[in-house]
Formats: structure tokens, C-alpha cells, sequence
């Protein structure tokens, strides 16, 4: 999509065929542009409203309800921060006092529409024209025009002696290809500069790759790593009085409602939503121990924060080897920050005798977790030649630095 395309998506005709386009979307896609050009639509324009239809449907995961209004690109959605962490990153911001944020580069502006919706007063820059002008239709669908100016610019050139706090989110993908940039210094902005915006606005939060290198984390800065579900989203840098401990992990869960564990004072984003923070100076070594009954598999946002001796201490657990994120104790521990299994076998890895293992249990579905083996998941199950009508959970690991195999069962 460009600039003409989407100006004709914003007209009465163009609102029209996205609607139309909402109707058929999810289906086949040669039916649905049949289905919009029999009724009339320009092929152009069919494809348009079937692109933006097909990304709002993706979006929902990401946006909720609200992706049914917002317009998308591929990349930009691909890259956009989930509401239900940008909405806590505002209400942080918010608590700390924040009236006024710079947002440079907000992309479709997920992370300004959330400011927003807390009620701060957004100035967002974005380099790529479209993408600043689906930004600035995102805020009029979201309700916050009056409080979100887009402006098509460079970040670098921003003013930001105007505002009381910055976020940033550098691009970390390359234009057209849409590849993937791991060296921080092709960032764009650049990143000398995006750690030398806390020097000039000390309240400053950037947006980082969730693999960064410990050792580019600015001295002083707080690093907060964030899973929702399970899977590792992203990672914030935050800066100056932002920074309340060296390192967070923080677990966002959007299925069930739970209390246990939560903040005070942070509620639930929406319905069914809890939050859950680990926090220590990411330094401490956990002990190291024998295999015990139960084993813990950590969510990743706290392996990647090294926050797993802070979780060992709350679970009275050891390591059984000190260099692989498995916990094992005595008890299970219910908390939100790892996955907990209970150990029924402790094998040395053979192939042979883990397939005559499974068969006597009558074995036929597993699933592989594997930390510190380099056995690829899939063809050890195939190589198993499961038959049966029973579950287990296998976990690849090395213990004394021997390649282990643990036969597990989940604990409800």
C-alpha cells in the first residue's frame, strides 16, 4: 500500500469496501477479491481493503477489538508492541509523573495510542510518510487525536527539551527486506544516539531487541525483559529516576484471572489479564543440586533478565548444572514465573532405551523441551516411533554435564 492507496481507504467509497472486505476475509482469497469485484469494487481497491482486512484479523491478537478500526502494514504490525504491554508501560510512565512523551519512532503508534489513553500528551515522530500518516489515522480511530500529533520527520531532530520523558523504539529491521538488524549500530536511529537521549531527558525508556547483550545495558539503567503468554515479546530499557531495579523480568498472562503474585497498585490491562514482576540485580548465582522430583522450566523473560537464583530462592530449588535454566525441588511451588513438572525418570540419553521406557508406558504423544542438548526435537520423535495412547513430557537437558534425558508429567 502506498500514500494514494490509502487516501482512497479513507474516502466514504474506500470505508465501503473495507467493510465489505471484513465480511470475506479469512477465507479464500481468490473467492473473496470474486466476491468484492462482482460487487462492484475496483480491482485496486479490492485489493487494498483485502490486505488491510487480513492484517485488522491478525491484529486482533495483538490489539483486541480495536484492530478492526486501525490500519496496518505487514512490517509495522509484525514490529508493533502489544497493547496489553504498552498499556502497562503507560500507566508506569503515568505513575511517574509523566504529562509529556516524545515517542520517536512510533511506527503504527501502539505505544503512543497506550500514553495516551493514560492520559499523557504525545508527540510522535515517524520517518516513513505512510507509516506516519497510518499512525495518525490510528489515533483518530482510537478516540486520542486531541492528545497524539504525528509528525513525518527525523527522530534525531527532535526537540525533546519540549517533553518531560522520551520513548524510543529504533527500527531493527531493514527497509524493504524487512530482515532482522542484531548490530545495534545500524539501528535507525542509531544507537550512540539512543543511549545518549537519557544524558539529555533523564525520564527515557527504549525499546530493545529481547537478545541484547548484557554488557550494552547503560550503567544505572533498569532492564526489563516482558513475556505475555508464555512468549518473550521485547525487552525496555529504562532510564534515570525510571530505574527501580537493575533488572525485571515481567510475566503478563491474558487467559485466566489471578491475583496471586500481581503488584499493588497495577491492575489488570483487560479482563482475564494479571501482571507479575521478578526483580535483583541479575548477578546472583543459583545453587547447584541433584535432580529432585520436580522440575521448573522458567519463563524466558526471566532467564534473559538472569533473574533464575531470585526464582531458585522462591522455590527452595537448585540447579543441576549450573550454566541450564532448569529448577528442580522437592515441592511443587505454584508460581506464575515457571512451568513446573514432576520428574518420573532420570536417564542417561540413550535412544534405545528411551524408546523401550516410553513403550512399556504406552507412550504415544510427547512433547520436547530441550535446554543445554543439541538434539533436534523433531527427529527424536520421530526416531522414538511412539505408539500408544498416553502423554509425556521429555525433557533434554545435561546434568553433571552429561546429556540427560528426564520422563516427566505435567502438575495441574
Amino acid at each position: 500500500m502506498d500514500l494514494e492507496q490509502f487516501a482512497v481507504l479513507r474516502t466514504d467509497e474506500g470505508s465501503a469496501a473495507l467493510d465489505a472486505a471484513g465480511r470475506v476475509a479469512g477465507g479464500d482469497p481468490l473467492h473473496a477479491a470474486a466476491t468484492l469485484r462482482a460487487a462492484g469494487v475496483p480491482a485496486g481497491l479490492a485489493a487494498a481493503a483485502l490486505t488491510q482486512a487480513e492484517l485488522r484479523r491478525r491484529a486482533t491478537g495483538k490489539f483486541g477489538p480495536e484492530a478492526s478500526g486501525m490500519f496496518f502494514t505487514r512490517p509495522g504490525l509484525e514490529q508493533a508492541t502489544r497493547r496489553v504491554v504498552a498499556d502497562r508501560r503507560a500507566r508506569r510512565l503515568r505513575a511517574a509523573g509523566v504529562g509529556t512523551l516524545a515517542d520517536l519512532g512510533c511506527g503504527l503508534g501502539a505505544d503512543a495510542l497506550a500514553a495516551a489513553r493514560a492520559g499523557i500528551r504525545v508527540y510522535a515522530v515517524e520517518a516513513d510518510p505512510l507509516t506516519a500518516a497510518l499512525a495518525e489515522a490510528n489515533a483518530h480511530a482510537a478516540g486520542v487525536a486531541d492528545l497524539v500529533t504525528v509528525e513525518c520527520g527525523d527522530a534525531t531532530a527532535f526537540d525533546v527539551t519540549r517533553v518531560d520523558a522520551v520513548f524510543c523504539d529504533p527500527a531493527r529491521r531493514r527497509a524493504g527486506t524487512g530482515r532482522r538488524i542484531f548490530d545495534p549500530n545500524a539501528y535507525s536511529p542509531p544507537w550512540d544516539f539512543v543511549v545518549g537521549l537519557a544524558e539529555r531527558v533523564p525520564r527515557t525508556v527504549v525499546k530493545v531487541a529481547p537478545g541484547i547483550d548484557h554488557a550494552l545495558i547503560p550503567g544505572g539503567a533498569e532492564a526489563e525483559w516482558v513475556g505475555v503468554d508464555g512468549d518473550l515479546v521485547e525487552a525496555a530499557l529504562w532510564c534515570g529516576p525510571l530505574a527501580e531495579h537493575p533488572r525485571r523480568a515481567t510475566v503478563c498472562k491474558e487467559g485466566s484471572p489471578t491475583n496471586a503474585s500481581c503488584i499493588a497498585g497495577v491492575p489488570s490491562l483487560h479482563p482475564g489479564a494479571s501482571v507479575h514482576q521478578l526483580v535483583g540485580a541479575g548477578t546472583a548465582q543459583a545453587p547447584v543440586g541433584p535432580v529432585r522430583r520436580f522440575v521448573y522450566d522458567p519463563d524466558s523473560a526471566v532467564v534473559r533478565a538472569h533473574l533464575v537464583a531470585e526464582l531458585a530462592e522462591d522455590l527452595d530449588a537448585t540447579l543441576a548444572d549450573p550454566s541450564i535454566a532448569y529448577l528442580y525441588a522437592d515441592r511443587a511451588t505454584p508460581t506464575p514465573y515457571a512451568r513446573c513438572l514432576e520428574v518420573t525418570d532420570v536417564l542417561a540419553f540413550s535412544l534405545k532405551r528411551l524408546r523401550a521406557l516410553l513403550r512399556e508406558r504406552r507412550v504415544g504423544r510427547v512433547e520436547i523441551l530441550k535446554r543445554g542438548s543439541a538434539l533436534e526435537p523433531e527427529r527424536l520423535r520421530r526416531d522414538l516411533r511412539l505408539a500408544g495412547d498416553q502423554p509425556a513430557s521429555l525433557v533434554l537437558t545435561r546434568v553433571a554435564d552429561a546429556p540427560t534425558v528426564l520422563v516427566c508429567q505435567p502438575v495441574p
